[in-house]
């Protein structure tokens, strides 16, 4: 039990991080994106982010889950498409700012393309709600993962996961041998308490309005 839950580790941050970039990355550039052009591509752009953020996240990671099938790759998009739409919304609104900045304005009369005023210009003066996104999605995403995973759907044996550890054996002497059970809830407990505190933290050191004295 104790060598699996140390596995697993590797296994829960692989995916937490690996879907946290990607989700964080992508919705990053489409709400940079979404602010800079504005007009119908913002309307039609947050119609569709919209649409995403009606479905609940794990019932959007079995959807992508039916599609691809399982695998810790598949598993790592499937958690991050969900948290493309939820990134994006907060760095819109962080965007929507910055477009109005002079350093910008400057930028296109010196004839710079769109490409490099979103990537240079714009998308690192918004990556402080970025890395908050990013953190707050790592608690989430290990417990998709663990969810995925004990309905079957997510990582597969052999591979040591977390969520594994909970079906299976772990339920057949759930009363002779609670262990099996207890430990890799715990772990999943503890690492998403965790990485919730730390984007609070994050949040706090980078938020110049909630810093103390």
């Amino acid at each position: 039990v104790l060598s699996r839950v140390i596995y697993g580790s590797r296994t829960a941050l692989a995916v937490g991080l690996g879907a946290s970039l990607l989700g964080a990355f992508f919705g990053a550039i489409i709400g940079v994106a979404s602010a800079y052009y504005g007009g119908r591509f913002d309307l039609y752009m947050q119609r569709l982010m919209d649409m995403l953020l009606s479905f609940p996240l794990i019932v959007l990671a079995l959807v992508v889950i039916a599609i691809l099938g399982t695998g810790v790759q598949n598993v790592i998009l499937a958690i991050a498409v969900p948290m493309i739409p939820r990134c994006a919304r907060v760095v819109r609104s962080s965007a929507l700012a910055v477009r109005e900045m002079p350093y910008v304005d400057a930028a296109r009369a010196s004839g710079f393309s769109d490409a490099r005023i979103i990537l240079r210009h714009m998308l690192p003066n918004v990556m402080a709600p970025t890395l908050i996104m990013l953190t707050s999605f790592l608690g989430q995403a290990i417990l998709l993962e663990a969810s995925l995973s004990f309905i079957g759907l997510g990582v597969q044996e052999p591979t040591a996961a977390w969520g594994l550890m909970l079906r299976g054996a772990a339920v057949e002497f759930a009363e002779t041998a609670p262990w099996m059970a207890i430990f890799p809830g715990l772990a999943i407990s503890l690492a998403v308490f965790g990485f919730n505190l730390f984007g609070d933290s994050l949040r706090d050191a980078l938020d110049p309005k909630l810093r103390t004295r």
